[in-house]
């Protein structure tokens, strides 16, 4: 057994394909000086059929997983433009008199050597997409032709060096039973591709291997676990079969409730909502029992495009989701750009600490007419459903008001122009940030609801960013400051009489069952993915037993600890060998 890392889960077994690697080897020969026009045409000729074959590959992509996970590809046409790369590119060509495929080829080495000497795990997994745009770039100035996959139908588990998001875009589910790379992990733009595309994926074997795997050698993996087999025995190719075997059944009876109430043993109930981006994932949420949309995203309206979405434009969105939805309600979070999210066509300023920076509301209230624009938008689409407003990253009172000044506004405009919306819009915000939680209950008086957005809450609450690999692994939500700052939020809301709503990550975390109901949070809404596993475990809950369990937590000092009995608790409920738990009600 090979031990790699599980970058998207899953078993599956077959014969493999191994992609080969490509390596270039290009003479270092100068050009004249009088050809330096016609070389810089070929660099700009090759940047712009690299960004059309971009576009068209996110195209595609987004058709097979939705928007949020096509715009991977949004960084790879940013690199084609930033200006460091390409003006060391354009240095090469005019200072050194390389040809356009040398300089390339030297900006890619010096830029993935650069990120492969820092310390950050994070950090290495961007050099594969530098290397990916730059080899395509590469090929277009070569005339070099593409590696083709298998073409018959025969299904395969392909092995290559690294993959990069453009070689995966093109992959048929149906044929491409898993993939193991030699380098990546979790984090790496393909991995969460994977991961959107159902396809499981060990990486990270490089150095591990006695003998490198050869095409046709017969393979195992464990997108879990990360476990490879190359060549394994009768008795672990029966064992994954069974693993496997148990993972369809599992899907097919989770399956099955989801026209089933989310009770618990002893009759608490839950109302679990959707977090979405598209009404591509509205469907499947819909299709997995979701109880209406607790967050409905709205800055992917503002990507992949030149401009920002006219009134009507978001309208037409809005509408649809609403009367999708039918009589469940829609919480419309207002745009949450900055930070990680930025536009192409919108410049925002540089920033040493983004994520701290000119964000969310913050932008919104600066940028009042695209903020109107867009609350406007808001408005009319309440006429076709029960449409929620929410403000996100709050902080303080003056910015609840100044959002409110501007919803007046906008209503004022619909009333001028004779356009129908619901007049009792309720409006909420995001709990978010740690001076929310400190002045809940003022912010309590300023809203109609409150919804917790776990990711930044832990984040802000830790100081800890989870996306930088070094301090990861200090990334809590159960830590206990984070309990206690949801407790907070929890009883300040129950004072001031307005709901309250979970919508981040640890809403779709089995685990914290417990917390929602010594709390009193009876609303989450979380991935349609997560709907059916949540579902499951709440109706194998007792929920005085949990409400103890959560009592004891409250009690412990660490992170780790209050996980660990959290988990313990979680696991009594798992499911048994015929795919359900033998407590779950009948179907």
């Amino acid at each position: 057994m090979i031990q790699g890392i599980g970058a998207a889960a899953g078993v599956a077994f077959g014969k493999a394909f191994v992609l080969p690697h490509w390596e270039l080897d290009l003479p270092d020969s100068e050009i004249d000086a009088v050809d330096l026009a016609k070389e810089f045409e070929r660099l700009y000729e090759g940047i712009r059929t690299s960004k059309d074959e971009i576009e068209y590959i996110k195209n595609e992509f987004k058709e097979m997983v939705g928007d949020e996970e096509s715009h991977i590809f949004d960084a790879h046409l940013a690199i084609l433009e930033d200006p460091v790369f390409m003006n060391e590119i354009q240095g090469l060509i005019e200072r050194q008199y390389k040809a356009a495929e040398v300089a390339v080829k030297e900006a890619i080495d010096h830029f993935v050597s650069m990120f492969d000497l820092l310390d950050d795990e994070y950090m290495k997994e961007r050099a594969i997409d530098i290397k990916d745009v730059g080899n395509r770039l590469l090929k277009h100035l070569l005339g070099a032709p593409e590696v083709t996959l298998p073409s018959d139908t025969q299904p395969y588990i392909l092995v290559a060096k690294e993959l990069s998001p453009s070689q995966l875009a093109h992959l048929n589910p149906s044929h491409v039973l898993g993939i193991v790379t030699m380098s990546g992990g979790k984090t790496s733009h393909s991995a969460i591709m994977a991961r959107a595309i159902g396809i499981p994926l060990v990486s990270g074997i490089e150095n591990r291997l006695e003998q490198p795997i050869q095409t046709g050698e017969f393979l195992v993996i464990d997108g879990d676990e990360g476990h490879l087999y190359v060549n394994p025995s009768p008795m672990i190719l029966e064992r994954y079969q069974r693993i496997r075997d148990d993972q369809r059944k599992k899907k097919e009876q989770l399956q099955l409730l989801s026209s089933v109430e989310a009770v618990t043993k002893d009759g608490s109930h839950f109302h679990l909502a959707a977090n979405m981006n598209s009404l591509k994932e509205l469907e499947m949420a819909l299709k997995n029992g979701a109880q209406g949309v607790g967050l409905f995203r709205t800055e992917f309206l503002y990507m992949d495009r030149d401009t920002f979405p006219t009134e009507n434009e978001q309208f037409e969105v809005y509408r649809q989701v609403a009367e999708k939805a039918g009589d469940a309600s829609v919480v419309i979070r207002t745009l949450d750009i900055g930070g990680d999210k930025q536009l192409d066509y919108f410049s925002l300023p540089e920033e040493e600490n983004p994520v701290l920076g000119y964000r969310a509301i913050r932008i919104s209230l600066d940028r009042m007419e695209l903020f109107q624009t867009q609350l406007t938008a808001i408005l009319r689409a309440s006429h076709y459903g029960k449409v929620k407003l929410m403000y996100p990253m709050i902080s303080s009172v003056e910015e609840v008001r100044q959002a409110n000044e501007i919803l007046k506004r906008a209503m004022t405009d619909l009333d001028r122009r004779g356009i129908a919306y619901d007049p009792d819009i309720k409006v909420g915000i995001m709990i978010e940030i740690p001076a929310a939680v400190t002045i809940a209950d003022m912010l309590a008086e300023e809203c109609d609801f409150f919804s917790i957005g776990t990711n930044d809450l832990v984040q802000y609450v830790l100081a800890v960013d989870r996306m930088n690999e070094q301090i990861a692994h200090m990334y809590h939500p159960f830590h206990p400051a984070v309990i206690r700052m949801l407790r907070a939020t929890v009883e300040a809301a129950k004072r001031a009489g307005i709901p309250i709503s979970v919508c981040g990550e640890l809403a779709g975390d089995e685990r914290a069952i417990p917390l929602w109901l010594e709390f009193g949070v009876q609303k989450l809404s979380m991935s349609p993915l997560s709907l059916l596993k949540v579902k499951h475990r709440i109706l194998n809950t007792n929920a005085e037993e949990a409400k103890k369990e959560a009592e004891a937590c409250f009690k412990l000092r660490t992170s780790s600890e209050i996980e660990e009995r959290l988990t313990r608790f979680a696991e009594q409920n798992n499911f048994k060998s015929d795919g359900v738990s033998q407590d779950t009600p009948a179907l």
